[in-house]
């Protein structure tokens, strides 16, 4: 097995594990700050936008542009998807790794990856932000909340099992976005309390030129 078919056996099954208690979890989150985000990014597209979403979960987020987008979303955890289907049965989805995906060329108006990206080996995060660019139609937006403090990649006990974690510092983040092509609309360290205690993500909307 290679390193990369190890890494998403290791986020597949620890999300195939978590997710019928997944929820009740981020319920428990304070000061999380994705609906404003989320809610930031759709108040920029119209009515019917196309919006892809790295890294779907049980669909609570993707739930929250229901009814008035074109959505797709994508997950490499089955049965989170089966919770997605549930809270989203309008949008489609897709069962896979989304660093293993490509789209054609300007498909979407929006791009999506909250708290996703975490979990993409470091060393693959800038060609995943180029890509998503292209996948983008021009003036597409890309949200996503990204690491802040950085770390090499590592497997950590995490809620019970085992997850695959890695990503950089804020700058080197704000950087590669921008390397990538995109232009930074809102780029913000924001700290949070999970039940374990307090953590911080940058937070990253940005825009493909037009």
């Amino acid at each position: 097995m290679t390193v990369s078919q190890e890494r998403r056996r290791t986020v597949e099954a620890g999300y195939d594990a978590l997710a019928d208690r997944f929820g009740d979890w981020m319920a428990r989150v304070e000061g999380d700050p994705w609906e404003g985000y989320v809610d930031e990014l759709a108040l920029h597209l119209s009515e019917g936008a196309q919006v892809l979403d790295l890294g779907s979960g049980n669909g609570t987020k993707l739930a929250r542009l229901d009814g008035r987008f074109e959505l797709v979303g994508v997950d490499v955890s089955e049965r989170q998807l089966e919770l997605a289907h549930e809270a989203v049965p309008e949008a489609s989805f897709v069962h896979a790794d989304f660093t293993e995906l490509d789209f054609p060329a300007e498909t979407f108006d929006a791009v999506t990856a909250l708290y996703s990206i975490l979990h993409v080996p470091r060393d693959e995060q800038p060609a995943l932000f180029a890509r998503i660019l292209t996948w983008l139609r021009p003036g597409g937006l890309f949200l996503a909340s990204l690491s802040q403090v950085g770390g090499e990649d590592r497997v950590d006990e995490w809620l019970g099992v085992d997850m695959f974690f890695s990503g950089f510092d804020a700058d080197t983040n704000r950087r590669i976005v921008r390397e990538a092509g995109f232009e930074l609309l809102t780029d913000e360290v924001v700290r949070m309390r999970e039940p374990e205690g307090e953590v911080a993500f940058l937070w990253v909307l940005a825009r493909k030129p037009r």
